[in-house]
């Protein structure tokens, strides 16, 4: 009789280490090889989804930027604005890869441990105190952080436009999640935090006008030298050199301002973006070369003869 019980209690301590080792040997690394495959799978999904969203169509626009505000105007047809769109598709794909690949990773890891035994509610507890931590010790690093990805969202800005944050005015020279630097007309690179911007004005985007004031004495005929003026910023704009930056026909506005000195007068035009100090600098040299031929009296000349009367 104590034979028989001693065997029965090997067996059941027997068949306790079998379940035991099934439980451990099999079923669990099973669990652990489904999360696995599973966050395999999800992270392959959202990256292809990622992907389409960020991948330029036969409009040349990702599906990602379509609902966003646009700034380039629908008739200007210029591949360095596709380009730009492109760009931005591919560096918002990027954080949102990351964060699908971080966010599973998370998770994978949660389910491991727990599936192991582990209690997770001191690690999850723990990261909650951490990531409260963190937040108030780095918020300005996420402000950054979210600003950039705001500005590329909204395409605010972007390599070689140029722009006025306030503090600096100059080129682009790269624009990052966190930082963007700006060159200035004297070589100076600033590097301007995200979170702290809060203006932008962009002389790059869409269209410029080229704006050219254009000084005479108050002796001259107005209405003559508005007609020389305009018609010399007419030859200017088919030149070869800025033909194709023109967009419209200049237009002569007339007296502008009216000083001690001169009378100013002004002629605009419609120019593709980053090219108005180009076209500027040749209208004004027409319109100067044309006063001199057709002989508008100059502000100065007035002075300097005043002067001499005077004297």
């Amino acid at each position: 009789m104590g034979m028989i019980q001693r065997l029965s209690i090997g067996e059941l301590h027997a068949f306790e280490l079998t379940e035991t080792s099934r439980t451990w040997l099999v079923e669990r690394p099973i669990q652990i090889a489904v999360y696995v495959v599973l966050a395999i799978v999800l992270r392959f999904a959202a990256h292809r989804l990622i992907d389409r969203m960020t991948r330029p169509r036969s409009s040349g626009t990702p599906p990602l930027l379509r609902p966003l505000q646009e700034r380039a105007p629908r008739g200007l047809k210029d591949p360095v604005v596709a380009e730009r769109r492109a760009q931005r598709a591919r560096t918002i794909g990027s954080v949102l890869k990351s964060t699908v690949s971080i966010v599973v990773l998370v998770w994978v890891v949660l389910q491991i441990l727990g599936t192991l035994g582990v209690n997770v509610t001191p690690f999850i507890a723990s990261a909650g105190i951490i990531g409260v931590a963190l937040g108030f010790g780095a918020q300005n690093l996420v402000r950054d952080f979210l600003s950039g990805i705001f500005m590329l969202l909204e395409d605010q800005y972007g390599v070689g436009d140029v722009v006025d944050l306030g503090e600096a005015t100059g080129t682009v020279e790269s624009v990052g999640l966190r930082v963007t630097t700006i060159r200035d007309v004297g070589g100076t690179l600033w590097y301007c935090r995200n979170g702290e911007i809060i203006r932008v004005g962009n002389m790059s985007q869409g269209y410029a006008v080229a704006v050219v004031d254009l000084p005479i004495a108050h002796a001259a005929n107005v209405h003559r030298a508005c007609e020389v003026a305009l018609r010399a910023v007419l030859e200017s704009a088919r030149a070869d050199a800025i033909v194709e930056d023109v967009l419209d026909e200049p237009e002569m506005l007339g007296v502008n301002s009216v000083t001690a000195e001169s009378v100013m007068l002004r002629i605009t035009a419609k120019v593709k973006p980053g090219r108005q100090w180009a076209v500027q600098r040749a209208f004004t040299r027409a319109a100067l070369v044309a006063f001199e031929q057709d002989d508008v009296e100059a502000p100065y000349v007035s002075v300097l003869t005043s002067s001499r009367n005077g004297a």
